[in-house]
């Protein structure tokens, strides 16, 4: 499987009727963020909720009822504003639920990272169009696999790194194919965010009562059993690799986004990582920084990208302003002629130092602009252009990250051989690459085309 973006190509199983119907899978904050960007469209209609868990208030994070009862109230709330009679129907197992509602044209898949690749390739291979949260997968081998499945079905993609529709990106790609800093020889891009349980050393031991309408088994899906326990649920379950992968994870696909698209980036030659506050090998760190050395893309020339969280920046440059206060999340790049800084995520870049800003003249805009991350996905289920980030994008650029995991986990410096998908000598990194294995019942090899 090759790792560069798939052709660009419209799909082949358009919804060729007025209104496209939309089930969910993930009932969490994220799930309900998509559908309010969704529900106001007068072509799109929620039909249907998955979720193992009922219903619970996420008092952590997004301080709001959730779970898919929450979710499935919310959402009847809304349609029946104007349509009385509407009712949207909810299940524990979406596999259930695809098997029930023909009707589904398009899932959003927003589960925990872990069963990305499970819930997309099960809906692809039954037809359906597939919106899933960043990063696309867990492991580089699903990535690939997701692509694949992706282009073999014909399928409308879009992976929710919803920065990629902003007009501050498409700025920074058309300045820096302009030659506004001339050639980038180096990038970095840092953001706040860290581990959420800070004060955790150890994965927990105990077995505390598990919740009435949570199935368990369900939500562990394709990993191995384990006792429930509140740490992992809601959102935290980011900060155990069983689950999640970090703030890196997490990341990436935001904040190198831009990177990745101006630069052309597919396959570093070397990633070396390092991270702050480790703890315990199951556990993900406080902080990490993360170096990729990238070769000769066509004229473009050898480029180094450093990745910073959980607190960790890139060094103040010496053509900073005095006084000016430092991003909280963004990008730079650096090139002879200057530096070229998006702040935040795909907010309105600029140019240092302020006599390059004042010189350079901005060129006409040669991007298509975007309708909306959101709209860009319901119209390439419609048949239209393909979204930003379909999945052959989608998975190149969840790669980046997942090498940044496969660095920090491993502790060594990765020699990467993109084509054979493997870290030169370094045959243990194998199993990172490629995942745990998958309970029996969930290989994503035995998922079947319908």
């Amino acid at each position: 499987m090759s790792p560069r973006k798939s052709a660009s190509k419209k799909t082949s199983r358009p919804v060729t009727r007025g209104v496209v119907n939309v089930a969910l899978v993930g009932a969490g904050g994220m799930g309900m963020g998509v559908l309010n960007n969704l529900m106001p469209f007068a072509d799109v209609k929620v039909v249907a909720i998955a979720d193992p868990i009922a219903q619970y208030q996420d008092d952590f994070f997004y301080k709001k009822p959730l779970g898919r009862l929450n979710v499935k109230a919310a959402v009847e709330k809304f349609y029946r504003e104007k349509d009385p009679g509407y009712s949207c129907a909810d299940y524990e197992d979406f596999r259930v639920m695809l098997a029930e509602h023909p009707e589904i044209d398009a899932v959003v898949c927003a589960t925990p990272d872990f069963s990305h690749a499970y819930v997309s390739i099960y809906a692809m291979r039954q037809g359906k169009h597939v919106y899933c949260e960043k990063p696309l997968t867990h492991n580089i081998r699903e990535a690939r696999l997701m692509a694949q499945v992706a282009a073999e079905m014909g399928v409308a993609t879009q992976m929710g790194n919803l920065g990629h529709a902003r007009e501050g990106m498409r700025q920074a790609c058309e300045w820096l194919w302009d030659g506004a800093i001339g050639p980038v020889s180096e990038a970095h891009a840092w953001v706040p965010a860290a581990r959420w349980h800070k004060w955790m050393v150890t994965p927990p031991q105990d077995e505390p009562a598990m919740p009435d309408g949570v199935n368990w088994d369900l939500w562990i899906g394709p990993r191995q059993p384990r006792p429930y326990h509140p740490v992992y649920t809601p959102v935290r379950w980011r900060d155990f690799w069983t689950f999640g992968l970090g703030a890196i994870g997490d990341f990436v696909c935001h904040d190198m986004d831009v990177i990745c698209w101006a630069l052309d980036l597919v396959a570093p030659t070397t990633v070396e990582a390092f991270q702050g506050g480790f703890t315990s090998p199951e556990l993900t760190p406080h902080s990490e920084i993360c170096h990729y050395e990238f070769g000769r893309r066509g004229r473009k020339p050898p480029v180094k990208v450093t990745w910073y969280d959980g607190g960790m920046r890139p060094p103040t440059p010496a053509s900073w302003p005095a006084g000016m206060e430092w991003p909280r999340r963004g990008c730079y790049f650096v090139g002879p002629k200057g530096m070229l800084v998006c702040p935040g995520l795909g907010q309105t870049p600029f140019l240092l130092p302020d006599k390059l800003a004042k010189s350079y003249k901005q060129p006409a805009p040669t991007l298509p602009r975007s309708p909306g991350h959101h709209r860009e996905w319901i119209d390439a289920c419609k048949g239209g252009a393909p979204s930003g980030t379909e999945f052959g994008y989608a998975a190149r650029l969840t790669e980046l990250a997942l090498l940044g995991v496969l660095a920090i986990r491993s502790g060594k410096k990765i020699h990467w051989d993109a084509k054979s998908m493997c870290a030169k000598g370094l045959p243990e990194a194998d199993a990172i690459i490629n995942g745990e294995p998958y309970r029996a019942g969930w290989e994503l090899e035995k998922i079947p085309r319908v």
